[in-house]
């Protein structure tokens, strides 16, 4: 897969779902005979969603959650609101860590245009 990769045939993209496939194949196979059963019912009719694609989602999602906060910052800006209180509503809102919405206020907070 690598020689492949370096040599252009496989795309970085489609290297990373081809070691994600092999990663669940091994742990399928390592987990022994005593799961077979219940992973062969589990497996089938299933969409596996490649590593490609969790990572998109997971940037997807990043990008809304920060979209929010921009938001609320916004608001809480224009109605007067205090940085703790608006802190408090990324955190309550869109379920961000405080470090993750203080981040979020040091980007967006008290922007001039």
């Amino acid at each position: 897969m690598l020689r492949l990769n370096r040599k252009g045939e496989l795309s970085d993209i489609e290297l990373i779902d081809l070691k994600g496939f092999v990663n669940t194949i091994i742990t399928h196979i390592t987990n022994g005979n005593k799961n077979e059963e219940r992973l062969v019912n589990a497996m089938g009719g299933t969409i596996i969603e490649t590593e490609s694609e969790k990572l998109v989602r997971h940037g997807m999602q990043q990008g809304i959650q920060l979209g929010q906060a921009k938001m609320l910052i916004e608001i809480g800006q224009e109605d007067g609101l205090e940085d703790t209180v608006i802190l408090k509503r990324i955190q309550a809102k869109i379920g961000l860590s405080l470090e993750e919405a203080l981040e979020c206020m040091r980007m967006y907070g008290k922007q001039t245009v």
